[in-house]
């Protein structure tokens, strides 16, 4: 099994980041505008990307407040469906250290390089947003490649 890793330094409270993490309206502001379902543990989540179905569907697996949001995804690429997402909070004073994984990959296949290059664009535009700049959620994200 392969892995997405990143850890970003967010000048911000460690419950401002949680909540941009753990609610509707705080993941649309930085990963994707359109965001529909039951942010609470055991609900689903649905992630649109310009298309009329959902892009991704996630189960929300575990909420601790201030510390963690997980992830398990139930709908989407099938190179997705299977892994989870996670993103741990640490306050290390002055800044909270959001470590962020997307874990259990079948293989490292090219899509997952990709992934990983557009969750860094994502998890900036969220540091970018928390810090006093501007978020850039899908369809305001960069385009890396051909695939998005």
């Amino acid at each position: 099994m392969a892995d997405i890793r990143h850890r970003v330094g967010i000048a911000a409270a460690p419950a401002r980041v949680y909540a941009a993490l753990a609610t509707r309206e705080g993941l649309a502001g930085w990963w994707t505008k359109r965001v529909e379902g039951d942010a609470r543990p055991g609900g689903a989540l649905r992630f649109y990307f310009g298309g009329p179905e959902p892009g991704a569907t996630m189960e929300v697996v575990a909420l601790e407040p201030t510390a963690h949001v997980e992830w398990r995804c139930i709908g989407g690429p099938d190179e997705w469906v299977g892994t989870t997402i996670s993103f741990d909070l640490n306050d290390e004073g002055g800044e909270t250290a959001l470590v962020f994984t997307n874990a259990h990959w079948r293989e490292p296949v090219e899509f997952m390089h990709h992934c990983s290059t557009k969750w860094a664009v994502f998890l900036l535009g969220l540091k970018a947003g928390l810090e006093g700049g501007a978020c850039t959620p899908y369809p305001d994200d960069p385009r890396i490649s051909s695939w998005g």
